[in-house]
């Protein structure tokens, strides 16, 4: 039996804050903000490529207090210019940091699996964007 891993709910004070931060700057695509009720939102957001997609809300998600998320991962093909894409988009994102020995011949592959970078949304819930070439498209 295949298990997939569709959904992460990320807790924010802001839904329309949050949604400007990851679909303007970020570039997460918008997959649907719809309000079944009355008092309830549910906002769907799913990285380029990404099999799985996060979720913004109000009144229909699990009370997290917001920015308590930390240690979600995105994966790229090149992480120097996933964070040269996030800078041009007006994301504070930390400088290329190597969890690793560093190979230092400068080729692309030899940031896979230690190159990352970091950034957080407007209330402080934790991205990191690692490097791993052969899983990520480029």
């Amino acid at each position: 039996m295949d298990w997939t891993f569709e959904v992460v709910v990320v807790p924010v004070s802001d839904v329309d804050r949050a949604k400007a931060f990851y679909v303007d700057q970020v570039g997460f695509t918008l997959d649907h903000d719809i309000s079944p009720g009355p008092g309830q939102r549910l906002v769907q957001l799913t990285p380029p490529g990404s099999g799985c997609s996060i979720v913004l809300g109000k009144g229909m998600v699990p009370d997290m207090p917001p920015g308590s998320l930390k240690g979600l991962q995105l994966v790229v093909a090149d992480v120097r210019k996933a964070r040269e894409e996030l800078v041009e988009r007006g994301v504070e994102v930390s400088e290329l940091q190597l969890y690793g020995p560093d190979p230092g011949t400068g080729a692309l592959e030899d940031l896979d699996n230690i190159g990352f970078v970091h950034f957080s949304d407007p209330d402080g819930n934790g991205w990191s964007v690692q490097q791993i070439s052969a899983r990520a498209k480029r």
